[in-house]
């Protein structure tokens, strides 16, 4: 039947419909339906074991080296023709292995993002992943869910829900459990609420009716459950080896045409497979491969840093975060709160008092820490009974306007009271008497040398008796000045030493929180974010401000107190104008923020509204685990920079100079096979950098790895090394053809091996930090094979090599050590001046 028609139906029908009742489904019943309906998620397409391998025969790489392969056999070259054959299934394994790799670390992210959903089974209330969901089953919802299935309405209480994401409507609807006819669209069905969508306000209990790929959003094809996706990064280096591939096509292109007139080259297929051996050896293919498996494995290397990235890309907007937007409690401090100071005539009367103005006194799930840490005092005094005698009549909840609460009690004695809790500022004012000796002025002092001094939150309470069921805003007058309560939250031993991190790699920590101006500059000051403790702007002082005067502001101060949740929103798109901006929020008011900040981040405790705004999730309710993220995330690209430096400088530079030197020699300069040989060998190495170390002044400038900045450098790089062909060539071109290629591979893969230490860092080379001991490795293997393969009988049979005299390898380690020497000396004036 038709999700709408559901509609029309009575609780009563349900149940029958559903085959379910109003205490749940049992165990058995479940498991049937399981194994019906299947889990509650949209199937996603995923790469498994056969997919991904037969994605490396589909490359144009592997299609050039298979045909040029098959016209080696066909000429009777059969040799030849194997070693292109191992060459190219050599490539499709290492491609195979490494996306595999990649594949299976994007699989463990996912065990990060399930969801917990409420529900009744058997008469109790329990929480299970949403996955299992089945239809029949009642699930309860509050503010700040996700709604994890299309579910009837059962009951509701004040229920407003956004929609946006399956209506494109952004205002928050109504709903409601009633029966409702003549409902013709989704639109108009009040009484249900959809998979996907999220609840903003009240609380509801509803039945199960579609699951999965059978909700609406499920058809809709809406929910993206996939965590991997190119990231703007990938995709611009996909386009950029595709650009490299045209230009070096054109080149290849004429030098053909060009050998071909002047009649250079007298085997004219010999040549067609050097051109073609030529393109694929030269040509960075693996570069996207390798980007995004230096994401996977960085994305395992935040895990165990406690950071979880919801997509991959959300790494490379990780590391470009120059400013944090974020609270202070629990990411500076312990989040321990604990009463310090009770200053009132009557503890328990204040204590009481305090809680009968929170959610808990109406049987409602607190968000505020302060109620708990009252709540535990209160059973000290074995005052819960009182609490649960006391009927609550009305409330008002806090906002950031009054900044207060209030709630109007009936104590047992049949007495009404008006309870008005917040800050000094917000309750003093109202005041008319107090039970203190000390004057109204004494205690506003006491309570700013509180704040100010010690650090700690004050939260003042007042009360009058009132004889109405009802009241407003304006009837929060007049009241009898009950005491305060002063709660203290200790600093993170951590705390200090990630803030001289984060200034290190140039991240600006903002701290945005509702606390006074007092508390706020006081832990600010003691961290060692600001150097003075009035170094902090009010919220209200930022609403009326022009856009240039706001962002001046913005980005003047590091401290903001009283601060709204629509205050932090103008706070994060004013300094977007300028720079990448990271916010780390979990209240149901913080999801716009986390969708507007460039990074979101929630903690893992965040509501689902928050979590499922954000991009980041943090196991670790933390700041420092928030830097090492950012420092990580600057760490993979620094490396992932390294390879591309490595591999396009020497690829050009070898490219333009094999292409030349065959108009200029009478044979061709390198064999094919030798050219995917050493292709293969200086690729080794490369595959280790992203698990190299990097120098932490090479992580302050977020934006280093853009191609733009980096193609210069390239460039020049390249350049360098088409001189030292040159040179090698002016030496060694009255050598016999073996001796001049082999010497040529030799000098080629030294080089390209010296290149990745050279590059590697801005500093002098062996001043650097200390490669990874799978760099160090992998670079002496190469070594090894490099001189040792020239004397074998597998070097001189398979590949036409011939051994070098001690001449020849002088003459070649000295060209090396001229070409280290000169790659330090434009690396030094082009990181100087540029």
């Amino acid at each position: 039947m038709s999700i709408l028609d559901f509609t029309s139906k009575s609780k009563e029908e349900l149940f029958i419909l559903l085959k379910s009742r109003p205490d749940g489904l049992r165990k058995e019943e479940v498991d049937f339906l399981q194994k019906t309906f299947g889990l509650n998620e949209v199937k996603t397409k995923e790469n498994n074991f056969f997919t991904i391998l037969l994605r490396q025969f589909k490359s144009a790489f592997f299609y050039l080296l298979f045909i040029a392969g098959i016209i080696s056999l066909f000429l009777n070259q059969k040799i030849e023709g194997l070693l292109i054959f191992i060459f190219a299934f050599i490539n499709v394994t290492i491609g195979f292995f490494l996306e595999y790799q990649a594949q299976r670390a994007a699989d463990t992210l996912k065990k990060y993002f399930t969801k917990q959903v409420k529900v009744i089974r058997s008469g109790e209330k329990i929480n299970i992943d949403s996955r299992y969901l089945v239809p029949g089953d009642i699930v309860i919802l509050e503010a700040g869910d996700i709604v994890p299935a299309d579910l009837r309405l059962l009951e509701s209480h004040g229920l407003m829900v956004d929609e946006s994401v399956l209506t494109g409507e952004s205002q928050p609807v109504n709903k409601t459990s009633e029966e409702l006819s003549s409902v013709k669209s989704i639109f108009e069905a009040q009484n249900i609420i959809f998979s996907g969508t999220a609840v903003v306000s009240g609380e509801a209990q509803g039945i199960v009716i579609n699951t999965g790929s059978q909700t609406e959003l499920g058809k809709m094809a809406q929910l993206s459950s996939n965590i991997i996706r190119p990231s703007i990064y990938e995709k611009e280096l996909a386009d950029f080896s595709r650009l490299i591939f045209i230009i070096v096509l054109t080149t290849i292109f004429l030098i053909f045409i060009l050998n071909i007139i002047f009649q250079k080259q007298t085997n004219l297929i010999s040549f067609i497979i050097f051109c073609v051996a030529l393109i694929v050896g030269l040509i960075p293919e693996a570069l996207p491969v390798v980007v995004s498996v230096s994401l996977s494995r960085g994305a395992l290397k935040l895990i165990k840093k406690k950071v979880i990235v919801k997509r991959l890309s959300s790494i490379e907007d990780l590391g470009d975060m120059e400013i944090l937007c974020t609270d202070k409690t629990g990411t500076l401090t312990e989040n321990k709160l604990r009463i310090e100071q009770i200053i009132a005539p009557k503890e328990n009367k204040i204590l009481l008092y305090f809680l009968l103005a929170s959610p808990l006194a109406r049987k409602e799930k607190s968000t505020n820490p302060l109620d708990e840490t009252v709540l535990e005092a209160l059973s000290s005094f074995h005052l819960n009974k009182a609490l649960e005698d006391i009927t609550v009549l009305f409330s008002l909840p806090f906002d950031f306007t009054r900044l207060r609460s209030s709630a109007l009690i009936k104590t047992p004695e049949g007495e009404n009271i008006l309870i008005v809790r917040g800050t000094a500022d917000s309750i003093l004012p109202l005041c008319r008497q107090t039970e203190l000796n000390e004057s109204l002025e004494q205690s506003a002092e006491k309570i700013k040398n509180i704040e100010s001094q010690q650090g700690q939150r004050v939260i003042v309470l007042a009360y009058k008796n009132f004889n109405q069921n009802q009241y407003s805003v304006s009837d929060e007058k007049d009241l009898t000045f009950l005491g305060y309560l002063s709660f203290s939250d200790p600093l993170k031993t951590t705390a200090p030493e990630t803030i001289k991190l984060a200034k290190k790699l140039n991240v600006k920590i903002k701290i945005l929180t509702g606390d006074s101006k007092e508390v706020a500059g006081k832990i600010a000051y003691d961290v060692g974010l600001i150097t003075d403790i009035n170094q902090v702007i009010l919220g209200s002082e930022l609403d009326n401000l022009d856009e240039e005067n706001l962002f001046k502001k913005c980005e003047a101060f590091s401290v903001f107190a009283r601060v709204s949740p629509e205050t932090k929103l103008k706070i994060i798109k004013s300094l977007q104008k300028k720079y990448e901006v990271g916010f780390l929020g979990e209240g149901v008011n913080d999801a716009l923020a986390l969708k507007m900040a460039h990074v979101g981040i929630a903690v893992k405790e965040a509501t689902d509204v928050s979590r499922e705004a954000a991009d980041i999730l943090l196991l670790d309710t933390d700041l420092k685990v928030i830097i090492e993220g950012i420092r990580e995330g600057r760490v993979i690209f620094a490396n992932i920079n390294k390879y591309i430096r490595c591999a396009l400088s020497s690829n050009f530079g070898n490219f333009y100079s094999i292409a030349i030197m065959s108009l200029i020699l009478p044979f061709l300069p390198m064999l094919p096979p030798q050219i995917l040989l050493e292709n293969i060998l200086s690729d080794i190495p490369l595959l280790t950098i992203a698990n190299d170390s990097v120098d932490l002044k090479e992580l302050r400038k977020p934006k280093m790895y853009a191609l733009s900045k980096t193609f210069p450098f390239i460039l020049i790089l390249a350049f360098i090394s088409s001189a030292f062909d040159f040179i090698f060539l002016a030496i060694f071109h009255k050598e016999s053809q073996t001796l001049l290629q082999t010497s040529w591979f030799t000098l080629s893969l030294l080089t390209e091996i010296l290149l990745i230490f050279s590059v590697r860092t801005r500093h002098i080379f062996f001043k650097a930090a200390k490669p990874s001991n799978g760099l160090l490795l992998a670079s002496l293997g190469v070594f090894l094979i490099t001189f040792l393969l020239p004397l074998s009988s597998l070097g001189q049979n398979l590949f036409s090599f011939t051994p070098l005299s001690w001449h020849s390898l002088l003459i070649i380690l000295g060209l090396s050590c001229a070409y280290l020497t000169t790659n330090e000396i434009a690396k030094f004036l082009y990181f100087r001046y540029h």
